[in-house]
């Protein structure tokens, strides 16, 4: 009787001793498995306030249509120096240059946890720019702290230095807050224009 239960004992102890192993096993498994699927759903929904590559290359192809070929290389660069946006503006500009001129937008800010605005936006462009623009803008905002910090100048260099397919891109900067447009549209922008970009709550022909 005591060897049975003598053996039981050392089984039951043996038991314990395996589960831990085991358990951690089947723990570390789980989450090799599971990583990868909480690595795709942040890129597909973004983290927090900003929004995802996979979303914001979406976003672009439903609003350029068929000229919207260079997306994904776009976003891709700019998530490599800026990170995730917490803004994005998708809207419309004009502008016309030959060494000097003016442009003009209008749009909309969709933000992830501040609502949506109506934006404006104009600047001088003084550079070696050629030809007209009716453009499609997507403009990407970064570390946006507040809406009231969009209606601002933002300096900086704004051209078509950066093609990419149909697409030039361009940043413009104030303090940490970087405002990066993505156009597409009729006419050429031929060189690097150097300006800033003005945006403000109602329409102005004022870009000063």
């Amino acid at each position: 009787m005591s060897l049975a239960i003598t053996s039981s004992s050392q089984a039951a102890l043996l038991r314990r001793r395996l589960q831990g192993p085991l358990l951690a096993c089947l723990l570390a498994a789980a989450l090799t498995l599971v990583s990868p699927l909480l690595v795709h759903a942040q890129q597909q929904q973004g983290t927090g306030n900003t929004f995802s590559s996979q979303e914001l290359v979406d976003s672009g192809h439903v609003f350029f249509g068929t000229m919207a070929r260079g997306m994904a290389d776009v976003v891709e660069n700019l998530t490599s120096q800026y990170g995730q946006p917490n803004g994005y503006i998708l809207g419309e500009e004009a502008s016309a240059a030959f060494f000097g001129g003016l442009r003009y937008g209008e749009g909309v800010l969709y933000t992830r946890n501040a609502g949506n605005h109506r934006v404006y936006w104009q600047g001088p462009s003084i550079g070696f720019d050629m030809g007209g623009d009716g453009t499609r803008t997507m403009v990407l905002v970064y570390n946006l702290p507040s809406v009231d910090t969009m209606y601002q100048r933002f300096p900086g260099v704004s051209g078509s230095a950066f093609l990419v397919g149909g697409l030039s891109v361009s940043a413009n900067q104030s303090a940490q807050v970087v405002v990066a447009p993505i156009r597409a549209g009729i006419g050429a922008r031929l060189g690097i224009n150097v300006g800033y970009l003005k945006f403000t709550r109602e329409p102005t022909w004022n870009p000063f």
